[in-house]
């Protein structure tokens, strides 16, 4: 039976509807620029327990074998949130032609798993300057502490992302990027978006679910209770140690 290829809207409970369209990249004017980096210094961190994690993930075909892996390891992120102080996720992802959708918050487990169990892989370029621009408002708008994507390639302009990496930087929220497979492509571009943001890069493959978890894990681990919680995570996880040694 084909999945339903949408996911409907979400806020703390489940409610009726579609995902709401993540618009395309637009480049700022000057004046918009200028407001956004003004913005951007008055903020600070979130505390501790009122995490926001984006969660974004590559839904193209190539995707297929490990989207299902992370539909199964997604619960691990709110266990470890769980035990800090909690998180709320925005799952956002693309595929296709042209889609790129996000849900709104949630905070429950296993509403993010049914949410992910209706989402089927589709051919399609690369998306992420949308996941990244989408990530962007929400930090402006309400605040985010950090952003997991998930991928294996990369097919748009990185001079493009890099610009947006850099006001993610400015508002303080590192981009965790975990890359399925050894695309140079793909390493080059997820290797300077961490750098930009702050974040931190890893590469996981098929038979790499524990490692992934552990990454996993480890992002949550910040979201929910910042670096501190992620120093304490490192003393036991390798996945967190890993994160930590890249991050400013």
């Amino acid at each position: 039976m084909t999945r339903d290829p949408t996911i409907p809207k979400t806020g703390e409970q489940p409610v009726s509807g579609r995902a709401r369209t993540v618009p395309d990249t637009q480049t700022s004017a000057s004046a918009d620029i200028a407001a956004f980096v003004a913005k951007a210094r008055a903020m600070t961190p979130g505390k501790a327990g009122t995490g926001r994690l984006i969660f974004a993930l590559d839904a193209t075909m190539s995707r297929q074998p490990t989207w299902d892996m992370a539909c199964q390891l997604q619960a691990d992120m709110f266990r470890e949130a769980g035990s800090i102080g909690g998180l709320s996720v925005r799952l956002v992802y693309y595929r296709g032609l042209n889609e790129c959708r996000a849900s709104q918050w949630i905070s429950d487990t296993a509403h993010l798993a049914t949410l992910m169990g209706k989402i089927d892989c589709r051919g399609g370029q690369t998306q992420l300057g949308r996941v990244l621009s989408d990530a962007r408002r929400e930090a402006v708008a309400s605040g985010v502490r950090a952003i997991v994507f998930v991928g294996d390639a990369m097919e748009e302009s990185v001079d493009a992302l890099c610009a947006t990496a850099g006001e993610l930087g400015l508002l303080k929220v590192p981009c965790f990027m975990f890359q399925e497979g050894n695309d140079p492509t793909a390493e080059a571009a997820f290797r300077e978006i961490a750098r930009l943001t702050g974040g931190a890069w890893c590469r996981f493959d098929m038979g790499s679910a524990a490692q992934l978890r552990e990454l996993l894990r480890a992002a949550a681990a910040y979201a929910a209770g910042g670096r501190d919680a992620l120093m304490r995570l490192a003393r036991n996880g390798s996945g967190a140690a890993a994160l930590l040694g890249q991050m400013k």
